[in-house]
């Protein structure tokens, strides 16, 4: 299996190659050349097997550079009861009849973003330790990413962490899990601005190739196919502890901001998972609803991005959407190259054919928006129906997919985080503080090691080679 760029670099590298590269020289992101197709006979297969195991073959269909046995060591050691809470890895929760929550957050950091970064820091330390080499994390986060990036890097050997997120723009708990660290090799930065200038910085830092090159700059946010693939298992995961047979079919509702969760849906749904729909779910940040409406990609400034109580999806600039739209556009990397190039930088977003809009919905997506008023609503509704406090993204994504929901097709909510990341909006919504777990408790009032600069590109270069040379 071999990868290409978006943007029409069509030169062949293996997995572990763009494992370690990030964005490609071109400016595009990493897909591969073809998705393969599960038949109904591989499926019947995989429905019995545990997770780490169906982790196994899913990526061993993508991964062709690790010995098998060596991929298959390292999925055993990520996907563990001990680090993930439960023998399922990704159990569903009922809330009503055929509407699920898939449980994503019951790793160490309490979100999603565990379910590959933990992966992630093992195929790091092992690629490095067979090459002898070292590498820079450069990332960005607006409030996940960085904290389960650095608990999967912490103390791994050969890397660095360098994470930028947005001053002052996390929920109070969220800061703490990043700025409390003391590990030698993590290194958080905050941004002034919003997460779209941390976002356009490492993308600056990654296009410099003369820099990326001589300090072995990788990155962990999803622009990195290596974690969107690792998201991928999880929605065959959730489809089968959903179906009996292999003829059912179901929808996943997905609170969506750089559109790298729902982008491994739609990974998913090309290789034959019966999904019926990718339902995504905005907050006020609505850039990715109005293309789905409209077929418009209009992005935000930095004066037009609400500061909401959901605010890992507060984003207009979604990375990740740009492979969706490749494949939209036939992979035709010349028009990719255009629209997110040139036209975003011309014109601040751009439009597709009315043939292209069309197409949109053979890909299987719906979409919606959500607002503070009905996070709050979703947050007391759910509670008191049953029992579940849910997370404010999380009440994103089910304000949307209650929307969508079509008669006899199984809903799956993906649970983004634990509500002990909020607490302030879910007192708000019913009155009391989420517990967070014991081992988390009292984290806010941890001593802080972070770095404030402003949104330059070049000032973090210098913070970066100054660190590495420490």
């Amino acid at each position: 299996m071999k990868y290409l760029s978006t943007r029409g670099d069509t030169t062949p590298r293996g997995f572990c190659d763009i494992l370690l590269e990030g964005l490609a020289p071109d400016g595009g992101l990493y897909l591969p050349e073809r998705y393969p197709r599960i038949d109904a006979a591989t499926l019947a297969r995989w429905r019995s097997l545990p997770y780490a195991e169906l982790a196994f073959e899913i990526l061993s269909l993508y991964i062709d550079d690790i010995p098998a046995a060596d991929l298959r060591r390292l999925c055993a050691a990520t996907y563990t009861e001990q680090v993930f809470g439960t023998p399922q890895i990704t159990p569903l929760k009922p809330l009503d009849e055929g509407l699920y929550l898939e449980a994503l957050s019951n790793g160490p950091t309490l979100a999603f973003k565990d379910m590959a970064m933990q992966l992630l820091g093992h195929l790091f330390e092992y690629e490095l330790a067979r090459r002898g080499e070292e590498l820079n994390i450069l990332g960005a986060t607006s409030g996940d990413t960085g904290s389960a990036a650095e608990y999967a890097m912490r103390g791994k050997q050969g890397v660095r962490v360098f994470m930028l997120s947005p001053q002052g723009r996390m929920s109070p708990f969220q800061q703490a899990q990043m700025f409390s660290l003391q590990d030698a090799n993590i290194h958080n930065i905050a941004i002034e601005g919003v997460f779209d200038d941390c976002q356009d910085i490492v993308k600056a830092v990654s296009n410099d190739l003369a820099f990326k090159r001589e300090h072995r700059i990788g990155t962990v946010n999803s622009i990195n196919w290596a974690r969107l693939l690792a998201q991928v298992v999880y929605y065959f995961a959730g489809w089968f502890q959903a179906t009996k047979a292999n003829t059912e079919r179901v929808s996943f509702a997905v609170p969506s901001g750089n559109f790298g969760n729902i982008c491994a849906g739609h990974v998913a749904r090309m290789m034959g998972l019966p999904i019926a729909q990718l339902v995504l779910a905005t907050n006020e940040n609505d850039v990715l609803d109005e293309f789905f409406r409209t077929g418009t990609y209009r992005v935000r400034g930095t004066a037009e991005t609400h500061e909401t109580s959901s605010p890992s999806m507060d984003i207009s600039k979604a990375s990740n959407f740009e492979r969706f739209v490749f494949d939209l556009l036939g992979r035709d990397g010349a028009r990719t190259r255009e629209l997110f190039g040139a036209a975003l930088a011309r014109d601040g977003g751009f439009t597709v054919t009315p043939a292209e809009f069309d197409a949109i919905a053979r890909y299987g997506f719906v979409s919606g928006r959500s607002t503070h008023a009905d996070r709050l609503a979703t947050i007391r509704s759910t509670w008191q129906r049953s029992g579940v406090i849910v997370d404010t993204h999380t009440a994103d994504g089910l304000k949307v997919a209650r929307e969508h929901r079509q008669s006899g097709v199984p809903m799956i909510v993906l649970e983004t985080a634990l509500p002990a990341k909020f607490a302030a909006t879910i007192r708000e919504a019913i009155g009391i503080d989420p517990e967070p777990p014991a081992a988390l408790r009292g984290i806010e009032a941890l001593p802080r090691r972070c770095a404030v600069m402003p949104a330059d590109a070049a000032a973090v270069q210098r913070y970066i080679r100054e660190h590495c040379a420490a």
